[in-house]
């Protein structure tokens, strides 16, 4: 730890001293001159009749800093080119050696010196281009993501159809990186023609025209490097479009979870991401080759254009001399680099940066919206012929109340989101007057205590914060969380039930104390004994003097509101009061029929609110117990789990589950050989080079008066010594690519097999792993760390394989030729040991910090487009845009430290090796006497280059092992948890479960290990046919009941259907076999035939059948495609109710024995309940049905109630009997109906009574009496 600290604080002090200018840059600065520098491109593009280009408002913004950038960059490569100079001139003192010309010896010395200038100025100006570059990219990247987030917080509910959560988290996460690469590499696309032309003039001065021969070569790559950046360009465009598809997938599947786990979908989602994934790694795959090839051609080209440089030369009859050979490969390699690896890279990048800046660009900002309801009619979808609204007017003044009625899918959500500006007006006046405020009809609460979701952003004030929680109900729920409004909720609310979440939306949209309140029925999650406190108290309590709109389908609260507005089919029915409507001879009477007149009564006293502890399901929410004292267990509740940071070393295991997971040994054994070959062959060739020039020059020296030069050379065998030559050349070039190809494959099947594994994983883990984990956590593993391992990883571990493999080969020669050599590199190399451990210990840590504080910037994008609406109708932009930047600014931080501490490390590597040239160059005038020009030569132009390439080898190294905390966070999720498996041995008959009996023996349950039980020994049996409503409050468990039924958890005890226990079989097996209607109804982004039936096991007759059942045939036919349309994400563009629909026609063409509902009709109108109602009468007359429901018209049909409280039985009996206790919970539930609706459930309830029994039904209530019934005959 001190180690660590240390080292940052030698990084960047200035980040420690406040007196300082901090390097690191503000984001509201950046965010500002970037925004400033787009409105002015957005106002000249309009002024000049184009499309505004998002590329030149970032140029216009950072060119001047950035050009300022290029200075360092071309005095770096005029270092480069004078060093070969330098160099050639030290040889030929060797070449021309006289010991007794101290004047030579003199000059000799300032070669000496100036060559040692130039490497240490090298290492300071390289470091200093490449801190302030990937600066520059970090304020461009910034800046971006800011802008990304914004236009995400103003997307138009047109474009959030054709945007998906996975686009806007892929452009985060991979295209904003791209503006980090495009900032290292473009300045090379000017200095690198020049460092080119100066290369041409010198190797002419050297060796004549048969350099043209050699530039040709280099030339001719450029085009080719630029094919490739075409190529590039394309299949990053498509891979990024088939990423954001994956990312997409993989929301809605960790969203839908337990849906997709309780209709056993695992299968066929599995198949929809492998499908999309194939065509992914695809593309990825054809750029990694493409990428392999321009590696190889990178390793190649040198050798390519020395053999063809010097076979023409020698053809020409020009002998081989030392510092001709060595000056010549020096200025190849010093433009080498430039030419074929950082010009075709910025053309590269450059490319791909201009893809992403497209892709950023394209969502649209929303249009303002107007202001009063006059004539209005509004379209979701332009290109569906029937509007969403149509001519609708609707006045709304001061202190009023109106209430919006009608079906499902009559358009009241969409009125609410016209006015909120979501839903953009065709035709029609819309003016809103004051402040807006919104409560959705699915509550959404965002990760962070109960407090901060209330306040969303206000100042806390202790007396109004009280008056809005006793308002809403949630006093008691505050008095019993451990932590009281300071308990952290999770992602999607995971530790609250659904009533809490609705009554904490609820209580948000109060506080905020705004001018008009849009409420989009509120009152749907609650019993009728807190809806009541909800609307006395809230609604017409502490709102009465404000403006309010209440969809509701709580007919019996409409005689208490000012308006009523009845929609239909879009369309506005009616309009008025509530008596004027009854006098219209409006069709209202058929909504109102369930309406009576509810007696005012005092809420009861001595009441205990209890807490559902870890069911997310419950929504029939209640702050009221009617028993005192009748409560949960108390449990800390479960916060957000803290997301797991690796600490250490990255361990060789870990590098072999990577490496193994894309190949066999064998093909790995392979793969090292192949390396080990291309190696030797390029060392081989420069070997043989060496050899050759010596050869050339021994015979010189020896020669007579009449050997020419010409003779001499002939007399070498010119066809010998080329014909080696050349073959070496060839075996460099098949084995480099055939190395690079080979390698790629095998690293990208690494990627694609870890990530198969990690969502198959993902896939069986139990339920309560998504309960706390943010989203944005899981979908980081997905996006930015399967992105590390699809590309940076590959590319990163080849490089680093091949250059390691060369610092091995420069080592071997260097050593054979001068063996002192290794007397400073020894020391040296023992020292670059130490110094790489020193920088990993911290650089690891980093690495893995940076990917944590990347996890938070997703989870906060996530949870934000999730709430979107709220966002805006509270006026949240802003403060939500800094939270943003906040978390963008602490990985902008973390960032920017790994940023740092690499270049520190990069700096002192390159420093250490400048030393060992200095030692190296005076090592070779000291002992003049006894080395010859090609020695030196070979020596010196060795040692230059092993600084270079060693400082790169190990950062490469050292990135490797970064990257590596990638493939160790991918692997951790592919090593978690697994529930029980999908199929076993014993498997149940075919045509199991053929009755439908259900039986709870002694069976206790719990979320978690070691948490408490929210069901405590039940013992139950629910007979064949039978239909069992299950009622009771908040945390009573009811929805534990089902978890349990489908084992989300494993249960304790035993449960039977038809005799099999449901512990002995696969999970699939026993979920297949059980149908369920959701709380929250959950729809994918896929066909409308794909929602229905992913399996494909129904004709479309069936599916037509089912959507006609749950009168959906007619909405799905007005479709473009019909069964085909591909539905928006998450099936936004249906409405509630619909979508509920959808689920309903999923259990009808299941056609299982056992159904069960819960909370189904929350969000319906009062005729969709009675159609749901119907269906389930008709088409599951011989199924076992069983109800959670807090509607008690839905369920006091039922053959038997099971009432539960606090996790066990409080009575089990017909309903008729159960209203006959007037102690029960049950009776006091029908009685907060109201007087008139409570004697219409006391005649439903002897209806039950009166007709047949179908079967016997036991069981054991909370005291132990078992309750058996008698069957009718």
């Amino acid at each position: 730890m001190c180690r660590n600290r240390q080292l940052s604080l030698c990084l960047v002090p200035n980040t420690h001293s406040p007196n300082r200018n901090t390097p690191l840059p503000n984001i509201n600065t950046l965010h500002l001159l970037c925004d400033r520098h787009w409105d002015h491109e957005v106002q000249m593009a309009t002024k000049e009749l184009r499309k505004p280009q998002l590329s030149k408002a970032i140029i216009k913004c950072y060119w001047k800093p950035y050009a300022v950038l290029g200075f360092f960059t071309l005095l770096e490569e005029v270092i480069k080119v004078i060093q070969p100079v330098i160099l050639g001139l030290l040889i030929r003192y060797f070449e021309d050696y006289d010991s007794g010309d101290s004047g030579a010896l003199h000059r000799s010395l300032g070669y000496a010196a100036a060559l040692s200038i130039c490497s240490i100025g090298l290492a300071l100006l390289h470091h200093l281009y490449f801190f302030h570059v990937q600066r520059a990219g970090m304020k461009i990247r910034v800046a971006m993501c800011h802008m990304i987030y914004k236009k995400a917080l103003c997307l138009s509910s047109s474009a959030m159809g054709k945007t998906t959560t996975g686009q806007i988290v892929n452009l985060l996460s991979n295209d904003v990186n791209k503006f980090d690469e495009v900032t290292i590499f473009l300045h090379f696309l000017w200095v690198g023609p020049l460092q080119a032309a100066a290369v041409v003039g010198l190797l002419w001065v050297e060796i004549g025209p048969s350099c043209l021969a050699g530039m040709v070569v280099l030339m001719f790559l450029m085009p080719v490097q630029t094919m490739f950046g075409r190529l590039f360009s394309k299949f990053r465009s498509k891979t990024a479009a088939l990423t954001d598809n994956r990312i997409r997938t993989m929301n809605e599947v960790v969203s839908g979870i337990r849906i997709i786990k309780m209709y056993a979908w695992e299968k066929p989602f599995a198949a929809l991401v492998s499908e999309v994934r194939s065509k992914e790694i695809s593309k990825i795959m054809k750029s990694s080759y493409l990428r392999g090839l321009n590696m190889a051609s990178f390793f190649c080209a040198s050798k390519i254009i020395v053999f063809i440089t010097f076979t023409i030369y020698v053809l020409l009859g020009n002998p081989i001399t030392a510092s001709r050979v060595f000056v010549t490969v020096s200025l190849y390699t010093a433009v080498r680099l430039t030419v074929t690896l950082f010009f075709p890279s910025a053309i590269e990048k450059l490319f791909e940066c201009r893809v992403s800046i497209r892709r950023i660009q394209n969502p649209d900002k929303n249009e303002d919206a107007s202001v009063e309801i006059q004539d209005l009619t509004c379209y979701w979808d332009k290109s569906l012929d029937a509007p969403s609204l149509q001519n609708i007017s609707l006045s709304l003044n001061s202190n009023q109340l109106v209430a919006v009625i009608g079906p499902v899918g009559a358009g009241k959500s969409s009125l609410l989101s016209s006015i909120l500006g979501e839903l953009p007006d065709e035709k029609g006046v819309l003016k809103v007057k004051g402040q807006l405020t919104y409560a959705a009809q699915q509550p959404w609460v965002f990760p962070g205590t109960i407090r901060s979701n209330i306040l969303f952003g206000k100042e806390l004030n202790p007396q109004k914060y009280e008056r809005v929680i006793k308002a809403c109900a949630l006093k008691r729920d505050m008095e019993l969380l451990p932590d009281g409004d300071l308990t952290l909720i999770g992602d999607r609310g995971a530790t609250l039930s659904g009533g809490q979440k609705a009554r904490v939306n609820l209580a948000r949209a109060v506080y905020q104390d705004a001018d008009i309140y849009l409420l989009d029925d509120p009152l749907s999650a609650v019993d009728a004994e807190v809806g009541r406190h909800l609307f006395d108290q809230c609604i017409c309590g502490l709102l009465r003097n404000k403006p309010r709109i209440l969809v509701t389908h709580q007919l019996q609260y409409l005689k208490a509101v000012d308006q009523i507005l009845v929609l239909k089919e879009g369309h506005m029915v009616a309009k008025g009061t509530y008596t004027e409507l009854q006098q219209s001879g409006v069709d209202f009477t058929s909504l109102l029929k369930k309406e009576e007149e509810e007696e005012q009564q005092p809420p009861p006293q001595d009441i205990v609110a209890r807490r559902r502890t870890l069911s997310q399901n419950s929504v029939a929410s209640s702050v009221h117990s009617v028993k005192d004292g009748d409560q949960l267990p108390a449990e800390t509740v479960q916060t957000v789990a803290e997301e797991s940071r690796a600490q250490g070393t990255i361990g060789v295991s870990l590098y072999v589950k990577y490496l193994r997971a894309g190949a066999n040994i064998f093909v790995l054994l392979f793969v090292v050989l192949i390396n080990l070959l291309a190696q030797v062959a390029y060392i081989v060739q420069d070997w043989w080079l060496a050899y050759w020039a010596d050869a050339q020059e021994k015979l010189t020296s020896n020669s007579t008066v009449i050997h020419n030069s010409q003779n001499a050379t002939e007399e070498l065998n010119l066809g010998f010594y080329l014909g080696i030559y050349g073959g070496l050349t060839l075996s460099v070039i098949i084995f480099g690519f055939i190395r690079n190809l080979l390698f790629f494959h095998v690293l990208v099947r690494c990627a694609q097999s870890l990530h198969n594994r990690m969502f198959n994983t993902i896939l069986k883990t139990p339920v309560r792993f998504f309960d706390i984990n943010p989203i944005g956590r899981v979908l980081n593993r997905f996006s930015k760390d399967i992105g590390q391992l699809d590309s940076n990883m590959p590319w990163t571990f080849v490089d680093f394989t091949q250059v390691f493999l060369q610092i091995l080969g420069v080592i071997a020669v260097s050593v054979s030729v001068i063996p002192w050599i290794l007397i400073p590199v020894l020391p040296l190399l023992l020292f670059f040991i130490y110094l790489r451990r020193y920088f990993l210990q911290t650089s690891r840590d980093i690495k893995r910090l940076e990917s944590t504080t990347r996890s938070p910037v997703f989870s906060h994008l996530s949870s934000s487009l999730q709430g979107l609406w709220t966002i805006r109708a509270f006026g949240a932009e802003q403060r939500f845009q800094k939270m943003f930047d906040a978390h963008q600014d602490l990985h902008s931080e973390s960032w920017f430290l790994f940023l740092t501490t690499s270049r520190w490390f990069a700096l002192r590597l390159d420093g250490i090796c400048s030393i060992f040239v200095t030692i190296t160059t005076f090592g070779c005038l000291l002992l003049r006497d006894q080395l010859d020009a090609g020695s030196v030569g070979l020596a010196l132009s060795y040692s230059v280059t092993l600084m270079g390439m060693f400082q790169w080898g190990v950062r490469q190294s050292a990135e490797v092992e970064n990257m590596m905390t990638s493939v160790e966070r991918v692997v951790e999720y592919t090593e978690l948890e697994s529930e029980a498996p999908w199929e076993t041995q014993k498997r149940p008959p075919p045509d199991w479960p053929s009755k439908g009996l259900v039986t709870f023996d002694r069976v206790s349950f719990s979320y978690s290990d070691g948490g408490p039980l929210v069901l405590q020994s039940m013992k139950a049996m629910f007979r064949p046919k039978e239909k069992v409503g299950i009622v009771g409050r908040t945390g009573a468990g009811k929805s534990s009941l089902v978890s349990a039924l489908f084992r989300l958890a494993e249960p304790q005890g035993k449960i039977y259907i038809d005799g099999v226990l449901t512990s002995e079989i696969g999970l699939h097996d026993l979920r297949q076999k059980m149908s369920i209607i959701p709380q929250d109804p959950v729809l994918f982004t896929g066909t409308m035939r794909k929602n229905l039936d992913p399996f494909n096991q129904h004709t479309d007759e069936e599916l037509w059948n089912a959507l006609q059942e749950v009168q959906l045939k007619s909405a799905v036919e007005e479709l473009p495609g019909k069964l085909e349309t591909v539905l928006a994400e998450s099936g936004s563009n249906f409405s509630v109710g619909q979508r509920q629909l959808v689920c309903l026609a999923r259990a009808v063409l299941r056609k299982n024995r056992i159904l069960i509902i819960d909370e189904a009709t929350a969000n319906v109108d009062p005729r969709t309940d009675q159609l749901i109602q119907k269906t389930i009468r008709d088409k599951f007359r011989e199924c076992t049905v069983l109800t959670i429901a807090h509607r008690l018209n839905t369920i006091i049909d039922s053959d038997r109630i099971l009432v539960l409280d606090a996790g066990k039985i409080h009575a089990y009996d017909e309903p008729y009997t159960l209203l006959k206790d007037k102690d029960g919970i049950f009776y006091k539930m029908v009685q907060q109906t109201g007087k008139q609706e409570a004697a219409a459930l006391l005649e439903a309830a002897k209806e039950v009574r009166s007709r047949p029994n179908i079967s016997n039904g036991h069981a054991e209530t909370a005291d132990g009496n078992l309750v058996i019934f008698e069957t009718a005959l």
